[in-house]
């Protein structure tokens, strides 16, 4: 997921990193539970949020209030995936949200936030 103030990009992946759907939603109560509607589909899921400590908190303490898990990934990291996956650094919503995906190195290093941060 790539947050923003007043929305976030999702690109939702398989374990094979191949990308089932995305979308892009309002930070509004109806866009959130657009979201959650959307992301139903996939009731195995961890949502990985690039800067759950900066622009990603909002999201994600709406996220673990609902009881979803979730991982932050740091914006460093995050933009290091998007230059080794697309050997350029330019950001896009989309590129973003391809790039927080957990998965195997070279993407190590994900965090998940502490229980005292619910």
């Amino acid at each position: 997921m790539d947050p923003h103030k007043r929305s976030v990009t999702i690109e939702v992946m398989l374990a094979d990193d191949s990308v089932v759907g995305s979308g892009r939603f309002d930070t509004t109560v109806e866009g959130y539970k657009e979201m959650l509607d959307f992301a139903a589909a996939w009731p195995d899921r961890v949502w990985a949020i690039e800067g759950c400590e900066g622009i990603g908190r909002h999201i994600a303490h709406r996220l673990l209030a609902d009881g979803q898990d979730i991982v932050d990934v740091p914006a460093k990291l995050s933009a290091w995936a998007r230059v080794f996956a697309t050997g350029q650094g330019r950001k896009t919503d989309a590129t973003d949200a391809h790039s927080t995906q957990p998965g195997p190195c070279p993407r190590a290093g994900y965090v998940n936030p502490t229980p005292s941060s619910r």
